[in-house]
């Protein structure tokens, strides 16, 4: 079974919402790296109870991501916010060229200080 990667990273947006037993072997796989034989040995089950566990899991994280975007959602506003932090350092070097007009600086200061309290929240 090939491990994706973006199963972890929905795990951590979507982990709450499933069974502990499944948190804890989807999270066993993915972030501990155990293997399938190791988990099921830990829970004392067969390795193939363990394998369609976390293929439940797996499709229901997968189920919850595409009804309600959470992790798309939060990489498109790191994007934007990327975006706009480049649109304001080079508004300040552009300023910087032009005669450094303070206010221009000061704002360009809010801009990156607003999006950096953002950035913190998450």
């Amino acid at each position: 079974m090939a491990k994706d990667l973006k199963i972890s990273y929905l795990l951590d947006f979507y982990g709450e919402m499933l069974t502990e037993t499944q948190r804890e072997a989807v999270d066993a796989y993915y972030n501990q790296d155990l293997s399938l034989s190791e988990i099921a040995q830990d829970r004392e089950i067969s390795r193939q109870g363990a394998r369609d566990s976390i293929k439940r899991a797996e499709q229901l994280l997968i189920e919850m991501e595409g009804k309600l975007g959470l992790a798309r959602r939060f990489q498109d506003m790191h994007r934007a916010l990327a975006l706009i932090c480049d649109c304001a350092l080079n508004i300040q070097d552009l300023n910087a060229e032009h005669g450094a007009v303070p206010e221009i600086d000061e704002n360009v200061g809010s801009i990156l200080s607003y999006a950096e309290e953002i950035v913190e929240k998450d």
